[in-house]
């Protein structure tokens, strides 16, 4: 018997990961996969697999998980959001099942742990393990923010955590990794400017210390990540993951993932914002250059007018 919770995957040129999604979710009563437009196989993989494929433009993340959340015609009262490159093991399952029949009267959603696993190495340490994540709710409780990167479910209602782990297993080749962290830390980037400079976000999550996991997350951005130097940040990450929360205790693949997520991510978002404030400031200076020179009297200009001014003999 299929437990009744509608799967939704979203995808762009994923057919190196979506088989081993979609067969990790044939317990589910529906499958949808939201395509934005794939050049390779993803659709034909997700067709042929059983699940029911719909295609929308991509606008952003936040805004193509919404799109989801109000259009595809969702029959079940809960919904399971994943990427393509996650897989639910048996174990978590069958606890999805029992948590939906036997507490989900009482909660709009439950709490999800991240396993992240690297270069075939589970990494449990640096940070990385138990991650929460908000992916299991009622759709018609949920919306996400509107923001470029980092957004959060925001719901109504109670919510509980589940005890087993999903599972990220990337097969993609590691310079796919580094194109889609480069678009990603141009997000951040934005999200850094609008944060600091222009009044954050409206209707985004509460920002709270002692609140979820996602509100604490927030709290820290805001009122920690976002004050440090930003040349500064990566070094200070790398510290608190490899050696603070002992990263290196994984290996090889430890040191790998942390010297690219931990360090060279947060540095390459640095390097883009320090770009942004350096293009800026070229921009203001051209401009106070500009109208200083259609204003004020320079030399140059005081030699023009005096030799203009001088009668013609």
């Amino acid at each position: 018997m299929k437990t009744p919770v509608a799967v939704v995957i979203l995808t762009w040129n994923e057919e190196a990961n979506l088989a081993a999604c979609l067969e990790s979710v044939r317990w589910a009563a529906e499958v949808f996969v939201v395509d934005s437009g794939s050049g390779d196989r993803s659709v034909e993989i997700a067709r042929s697999l059983g699940a029911r494929v719909y295609e929308h433009a991509f606008e952003g993340y936040a805004e193509q998980r919404n799109w989801a959340l109000r259009n595809l015609p969702l029959t079940h009262e809960w919904v399971l959001m994943l990427d393509a490159d996650e897989r639910i093991p048996p174990a978590l399952a069958a606890e999805i099942r029992d948590a939906i029949c036997d507490r989900g009267q009482d909660y709009a959603g439950f709490y999800l742990k991240f396993r992240h696993i690297f270069l075939g190495r589970f990494l449990r340490h640096g940070g990385l393990y138990p991650t929460w994540l908000l992916r299991l709710y009622r759709p018609r409780r949920a919306r996400y923010e509107a923001r470029p990167m980092n957004e959060h479910v925001i719901l109504d209602g109670k919510v509980d955590y589940l005890a087993q782990p999903f599972e990220h297993r990337d097969l993609r080749p590691l310079r796919d990794w580094v194109s889609k962290h480069n678009r990603y830390a141009e997000l951040e980037a934005d999200e850094y400017f609008q944060e600091k400079f222009g009044g954050g976000y409206r209707d985004a999550l509460a920002a709270r210390f002692w609140g979820s996991p996602a509100e604490r997350k927030r709290w820290i951005k805001l009122r920690v990540w976002n004050r440090l130097p930003v040349l500064l940040r990566p070094f200070l990450f790398f510290f608190r993951n490899y050696i603070g929360k002992a990263g290196f205790l994984d290996g090889q693949a430890g040191f790998i993932y942390h010297v690219l997520w931990s360090f060279w991510y947060p540095f390459l978002v640095g390097v883009k914002i320090v770009e942004r404030r350096a293009c800026s400031e070229a921009r203001g200076m051209n401009r106070s250059r500009a109208e200083d020179g259609s204003t004020a009297e320079t030399p140059r200009r005081r030699a023009m007018n005096a030799e203009l001014s001088t009668p013609r003999v």
